[in-house]
C-alpha cells in the first residue's frame, strides 16, 4: 500500500529514539506505547512544530525539512488534547480558524455536517463557555474535519468522551476520513485501537519500538 509519511532514524533531544517507522496512505494509524514513549512528540515532529535532532521524516518522499512549513501543517494537521477554542459561539470559532488558515470558510450545511459527524448536539450559535469538556473536544474535531487536512493527528481524540459516544465519532471518523484522509490517532483505550485500528505502530519507553 501507498505509504504517506516516514520516520528514517528520528531522534529528538537525544532523549528520544524512534523506530523507522510507515504511515500507509488513507487508513487509520494508531500509535501506541507507554507514557513518556515519544507518542504526542512524534505528532509534532510529523507537521515540525518540534524539530528534530537528527534523522528525516518523508512527507510524500520528500524531506518535510525542504518544505514549506505553513502549507505542511495545513495538510499535516494536528488536533492535540489541549482545544484551542474562543469565547463567543461555535460558528464564530469555524470561522476564526478558517481566517487564521486563510481558507473558505464551508457553507453552513457543510458545517452542520460536521457537528453531526462529531455528535454535537447543539446549533452554530451555541455559545462555546456553556459546553462541557466532552462537547469542547467534538466541536474542535468538528472545526479539524472542517480545514480538510491531507493527514489528520489526533492526540487522544475520546479522552473526555463515554466509551457509546467515543464509538461513534470514531466509526463517524473513519467512515468520513478514509481513503482520501489519513488518519494518525494516540489512544489510551486498547478496545477502541482494536476495532478501529488498520495499522499500529508500537512504541517502547524512549520511543523504542517492539
Amino acid at each position: 500500500m501507498p505509504i504517506i509519511l516516514a520516520a528514517e532514524n528520528v531522534v529528538f533531544q537525544e532523549k528520544i529514539h524512534y523506530p523507522n517507522l510507515t504511515i500507509p496512505e488513507g487508513k487509520a494509524t494508531f500509535l501506541q506505547g507507554p507514557s513518556g514513549c515519544g507518542k504526542s512528540t512524534l505528532l509534532h515532529l510529523f507537521n515540525a512544530t518540534l524539530p528534530l535532532t537528527q534523522g528525516k521524516i518523508l512527507y510524500r518522499n520528500q524531506n518535510i525539512q525542504h518544505l514549506d512549513k505553513i502549507q505542511l501543517r495545513r495538510e499535516i494537521l494536528l488536533a492535540s488534547q489541549q482545544l484551542y477554542l474562543f469565547s463567543g459561539s461555535i460558528l464564530e470559532n469555524f470561522r476564526q480558524y478558517h481566517q487564521y488558515r486563510e481558507s473558505v470558510l464551508p457553507p453552513t450545511s457543510e458545517l452542520e455536517h460536521y457537528l453531526a459527524l462529531c455528535l454535537v448536539p447543539f446549533s452554530l450559535e451555541q455559545q462555546i463557555d456553556k459546553l462541557s469538556g466532552g462537547e469542547k473536544q467534538r466541536v474542535f474535531l468538528a472545526i479539524a474535519l472542517s480545514l480538510k487536512p491531507t493527514i489528520l493527528m489526533l492526540d487522544e481524540p475520546t479522552s473526555a468522551l463515554d466509551a457509546k459516544t467515543a464509538n461513534q465519532v470514531m466509526q463517524n471518523l473513519k467512515n468520513h476520513c478514509l481513503p482520501k484522509t489519513t488518519l494518525i490517532v494516540i489512544s489510551h483505550d486498547q478496545a477502541l485501537t482494536q476495532h478501529y485500528a488498520d495499522h499500529i505502530v508500537y512504541l517502547h519507553k524512549e520511543g523504542h519500538n517492539e
